[in-house]
């Protein structure tokens, strides 16, 4: 599956975008957080005030992954992934604002945002070694 003709490995001498690199680092590194602020709300007193304002701001990189994958040729092969991303983050906010029943689920959710967005950061840096492999 690591052969040039993979969706993510197209026009691999057009580079990646440092944007697109930027968000793919930060949206796990942002989400790691999250978890982070929640167990601090939960066990230290910490206002949720923080935890969601942080989550708003996630839509930032989540957004800018989306919105190249879909606008430049050589990044749709990572579509499929950025728009789980951006279902999953849609489906967050959701979970967040109908109460404690779906407040329930939120930190599954969670789990697979971060696991996604684990996987679109690997895919990520797997085009940027090839690209300097073929350079």
């Amino acid at each position: 599956m690591t052969k040039a003709t993979h969706d993510t490995l197209a026009d691999l001498d057009l580079g990646t975008p440092a944007p697109f690199t930027a968000a793919a680092f930060a949206l796990p590194a942002l989400l790691a957080c999250q978890f982070l602020l929640a167990g601090q709300s939960l066990f230290a007193g910490l206002p949720w005030d923080l935890h969601g304002a942080l989550g708003g701001l996630i839509a930032i990189p989540v957004f800018t992954l989306l919105g190249y994958s879909l606008a430049m040729r050589r990044l749709r092969g990572f579509g499929w992934w950025a728009g789980v991303i951006g279902l999953l983050y849609a489906l967050q906010l959701a979970l967040a604002s109908f109460g404690p029943g779906a407040l329930a689920l939120h930190p599954f959710n969670a789990a697979l945002l971060l696991t996604a967005s684990l996987i679109f950061l690997l895919k990520v840096e797997r085009r940027r070694a090839a690209s300097a492999h073929e350079s």
